[in-house]
């Protein structure tokens, strides 16, 4: 069986019936299938993908403890992040958000790599490439090796030897 093509999934409200879930956030009942509701579906999706912890869920939307507790046997709630975990993971946006903060994580071990001075000078000169890249500065780091091209119209030969060089680029990043 394969997956379904992430573009032709459908978003669809979690719940239409005004009974269908609630929760209490911030001090207030709010229905499951509101835009609050919504949001708060998707930060529990988040925090059982590990990218928010119960306690930025808390601090969020204002649960004390015992709101937390009532959490536990909300079937409606439990039903409605099943199905934004699904989706998520079918759209490809779990995955994503998952190594986007991963990757956030980057910078500061290639700072220690940069920084050691026992790590080899290459690895050091690496590290700082990639930081200049995650840094965002997108300028290309020539290769300094010589290349060439090769045209041919039928019995004539052209070659061309060149050396690499810069192209300016444009504001997304791509050669002018």
């Amino acid at each position: 069986m394969t997956a379904p093509d992430p573009s032709s999934i459908v978003i669809a409200p979690v719940a239409t019936d005004a009974n269908a879930g609630k929760v209490v956030l911030h001090g207030v009942t709010v229905p499951l299938h509101t835009a609050d509701g919504q949001e708060f579906v998707l930060d529990c999706a988040r925090n059982i993908e590990g990218l928010l912890s119960d306690q930025d869920i808390k601090s969020k939307y204002e649960l004390n403890d015992d709101d937390w507790e009532q959490l536990a046997t909300n079937t409606p709630l439990h039903r409605a992040v099943r199905t934004e975990r699904e989706r998520r993971v079918l759209s490809g946006a779990a995955p994503r958000e998952a190594a986007q903060a991963y990757f956030a994580k980057a910078p500061g071990v290639l700072r220690d790599i940069l920084n050691n001075e026992l790590v080899s000078p290459r690895h050091r000169i690496e590290a700082a490439k990639e930081l200049r890249q995650a840094a965002g500065d997108q300028t290309p780091v020539a290769s300094g090796e010589k290349f060439t091209i090769t045209i041919v119209f039928g019995d004539v030969k052209h070659i061309i030897e060149a050396e690499p060089h810069l192209l300016p680029l444009d504001d997304e990043g791509g050669a002018q």
